[in-house]
């Protein structure tokens, strides 16, 4: 039987301080719903002393059933030369009234000395008592011995010390943290294997962080060498460059190491909890991240998708539906015929792979890339572009015009933009105007209003992105931007490109594709 690596999760706590991440109080508690429905053992849900919405999660999230998780309290040791009972951050925790308290202590002297300016026997009797105190009032301690790699290197005698106090207090996990994340992987495995010797009975944790950008491969290193719980937030956020990425260290426990971690039916929810996240971090889930990014299982060189297409296993170090993401064949200039066979399969249009019909359109596709089209973030224009050439892409409108205007008076802080679009849908003519914030939004704006009396279901579309890049930058004023735009209606995110040397054009063509894939991408599944 596989043997049970236990993941904590700090991503309420130390991911959300990370420069840009400021979770609201219901963010909070929606993620923590998530990280218990994905199967995470331990949920650290912030300081109760630090801050009043820290206080507030506690006790809203008392009223949280959770089916796999235990809610876990973070906090500090006693303050030097204070009594345990008397010190009001020790009571906050106990008052959070959580089934895990975890506490950090100093395990590297320079900090005792220089940081606490207290001396190395008082710091020992700081991490005894709290334990021992805390250990009355909850069912589990974790004890987080704080900058322990350094502390080991500096001093291995006093690092072990710290240790020794925190098992001697009651303590159920003793957690080595490389809080400066300068520790190399071999290192990591050398230092955890002494302390799994010296405490052969105490549950020994890792908590790495990324500053070396070997946080995954410490965490990993160290469970090799004993450890049995992970520390680690989801897609690896955190201050500075973040914590140990627990979207990649679970998926190598259980699928490479074959440790039991999470339920593995559950393993299938990675990619959509990745991305939960990001989108409540307000982080863009990196498309090249391991696993969990679109990028993960994307070929775009011909020779990688033909084989591909033969074996998956040539090109794929695991099959992506196992931790709910997939397999991508981008078609570019680099693609051949196989990449392009392959997406044809994938929006169900059979046809022979040596027809002359795709041959047309792989040329067509190379002609527009060379244009400064750009179809791998815009897979919607792909399809599109696909689908019109086979005629199965109808016409939901005729576009007659569209004029921009965008004026500054005097005494104006900003310009004025307003769009105006005439079209017309089966015969009847629509004419209208619309302001934004931008010339761009008041041409989106005017052209969903002409067409939402037509079509209901376009008031569900959201632009979440707009990205404009010049292709030839050596021609100056005259160069060519491609303009891409990222859609959502709430319930799927595509992408689509336009390309002109005209920036307000290339715009529309993107705009204009992405209204149409709504509207087609509707009716195919409606």
């Amino acid at each position: 039987m596989a043997e049970k690596v236990y993941i904590y999760d700090t991503t309420l706590r130390d991911g959300s301080q990370m420069e840009g991440v400021n979770f609201s109080l219901e963010d909070k508690l929606r993620i923590a719903e998530k990280l218990d429905d994905f199967g995470i053992h331990y949920i650290e849900g912030g300081w109760p002393y630090a801050n009043p919405k820290d206080n507030l999660f506690f006790q809203k999230a008392k009223k949280i059933k959770f089916k796999n998780a235990k809610l876990t309290a973070f906090g500090s040791t006693r303050r030097p030369n204070k009594k345990v009972n008397e010190d009001p951050q020790v009571e906050a925790l106990i008052k959070a009234e959580t089934p895990v308290i975890t506490i950090f202590g100093k395990s590297w002297d320079l900090h005792v000395t220089e940081a606490l300016k207290t001396t190395l026997e008082e710091n020992l009797n700081m991490i005894y008592e709290t334990v021992e105190y805390l250990k009355k009032y909850t069912d589990e301690v974790i004890f987080d011995a704080e900058h322990f790699f350094d502390g080991y290197k500096a001093n291995p005698e006093y690092a072990l010390q710290v240790l020794e106090a925190a098992v001697r207090g009651g303590a159920d996990w003793i957690v080595l943290c490389d809080t400066n994340g300068g520790t190399l992987p071999h290192e990591i495995y050398e230092i955890t294997k002494k302390v799994r010797e010296r405490f052969k009975d105490a549950n020994i944790g890792i908590h790495a962080h990324n500053d070396s950008e070997t946080a995954v491969a410490n965490s990993l290193m160290a469970v090799l060498a004993g450890a049995r719980q992970v520390h680690g937030t989801i897609n690896g956020i955190g201050e500075r460059t973040g914590n140990a990425n627990l979207c990649s260290i679970i998926p190598n426990l259980q699928l490479k190491l074959k440790f039991d971690v999470i339920p593995q039916e559950n393993l299938k929810k990675l990619t959509e909890l990745a991305n939960f996240v990001a989108e409540l971090s307000n982080m863009p889930l990196p498309r090249n991240m391991p696993y969990v990014g679109e990028s993960a299982f994307a070929h775009k060189g011909g020779v990688h998708a033909s084989a591909v297409l033969k074996n998956t296993n040539t090109y794929e170090h695991i099959n992506p539906e196992l931790v709910g993401n997939k397999r991508k064949i981008t078609v570019s200039d680099l693609a051949g015929r196989s990449n392009l066979v392959y997406k044809l399969k994938e929006f169900g249009i059979e046809v022979d792979p040596k027809s002359p019909e795709v041959k047309k359109l792989v040329d067509k596709i190379k002609e527009l890339e060379k244009e400064g089209y750009h179809f791998e973030a815009a897979e919607a224009s792909l399809e599109l572009l696909i689908k019109r050439h086979f005629g199965l892409v109808k016409d939901y409108f005729d576009f007659d015009a569209y004029r921009v205007l965008i004026a500054k008076r005097k005494g104006d802080e900003i310009p004025t933009s307003e769009a105006t679009v005439r079209l017309s849908v089966e015969g009847v003519e629509e004419h209208t105007a619309s302001l934004g914030n931008g010339p761009i939004s008041a041409l989106d704006r005017a052209l969903r209003k002409a067409l939402e009396e037509f079509y209901p279901n376009l008031k569900e579309l959201q632009l979440i992105d707009y990205k404009v890049r010049i292709i030839n930058e050596s021609a100056g004023t005259s160069a060519k931007v491609r303009v891409l735009i990222e859609s959502t209606d709430g319930r799927r995110k595509w992408g689509t490109v336009g390309v002109s040397e005209n920036v307000i054009e290339a715009s529309w063509i993107a705009l204009r594709d992405s209204i149409i894939y709504k509207l087609m991408k509707d009716e195919e599944e409606g």
